[in-house]
């Protein structure tokens, strides 16, 4: 009867093993800035883990409205342009874990006042952050880092050696 109750066990064991499938870790993350919003940007980063260590993220640069650190007197500008990023992950397993991050913007800048008077512009950053992946849906992920910008146009804008700064929130599938 102990073997008969013992063996019955263990095949309902082994057919819930086989019937409950694995879930995947996510390959893919949907995240916005919320840093950047207030510097006057709008970006959207689509991240696609390619390897195990690396990942790549394309998003729209769009510049909007005035920073909250725009000086006074600045002439409000637009920036229209795309950002790309690859993540090389020290630690853990791309799209999250510490990781190493290269990107860079290139945007075609307009005054909004008269003269309309057009620049290109753009920044490259090197960060280090980590993301983190919670309920295997919910993402978080920061770093800093050392960018250059040349983001002018007209008296607009700005120029230099700069920190960088990576917030985020969103979500992995």
């Amino acid at each position: 009867m102990k073997r008969r109750i013992l063996s019955v066990l263990a095949t309902l064991a082994l057919l819930s093993s086989l019937s409950t499938p694995a879930v995947a870790a996510p390959k893919w993350t949907l995240q916005v800035d919320p840093l950047t919003y207030a510097l006057g940007f709008v970006h959207l980063h689509v991240e696609y883990a390619i390897a195990d260590p690396v990942s790549v993220y394309l998003s729209p640069s769009l510049h909007l409205y005035p920073s909250i650190i725009a000086e006074e007197g600045e002439a409000p500008y637009t920036g229209l342009g795309a950002e790309l990023g690859v993540r090389w992950y020290f630690y853990g397993a791309a799209p999250q874990g510490g990781w190493l991050l290269v990107r860079g913007v290139l945007a075609h800048l307009q005054l909004d006042d008269p003269p309309k008077t057009t620049s290109l512009g753009g920044y490259v950053s090197l960060l280090v952050g980590y993301t983190w992946i919670y309920d295997d849906w919910f993402v978080l992920s920061g770093g800093l880092g050392v960018q250059y910008l040349d983001y002018t146009v007209g008296q607009s804008g700005i120029s230099g050696v700069l920190p960088a700064a990576h917030t985020a929130i969103g979500v992995a599938f």
